[in-house]
């Protein structure tokens, strides 16, 4: 069994994908929008990009680890994982001279992305 998730917009986060990897179910879904950036493929589920890929997948998904599937889930999407989040980052920006910030400097760089292990910062 596999969330299936064929977005082909460039969705800005995808709820329903970390609803499923909270209940240890993989993802097979396109790359756009945030799904590259949720999905660890091989780890949580398979980023495909056409309808073979997919189904090529759905036969290749018995190869999630359900527990790691979950652990993804608990080290960067729990609620008080994302609090902490928000909390830095407004943190960084009270005491910042000016409000803009890069990626590169941390804002938007909070979990690493292609890691075939779960972020734990």
């Amino acid at each position: 069994m596999a969330l299936l998730f064929p977005v082909n917009w460039p969705e800005p986060f995808g709820l329903v994908m970390i609803e499923a990897m909270a209940c240890g179910t993989p993802v097979i879904a396109y790359p756009c929008g945030s799904v590259p950036e949720i999905l660890l493929h091989g780890v949580t589920g398979f980023v495909v990009h056409d309808v073979e890929e997919g189904v090529a997948a759905l036969n290749r998904v018995g190869e999630i680890d359900r527990v790691a599937c979950r652990e993804h889930f608990e080290l960067n999407f729990s609620a008080d994982r994302m609090a902490k989040d928000y909390l830095n980052i407004y943190q960084t920006l009270i005491h910042r001279k000016s409000a803009s910030m890069t990626v590169e400097e941390g804002v938007l760089n909070w979990m690493e992305v292609g890691s075939q292990t779960p972020s734990t910062t």
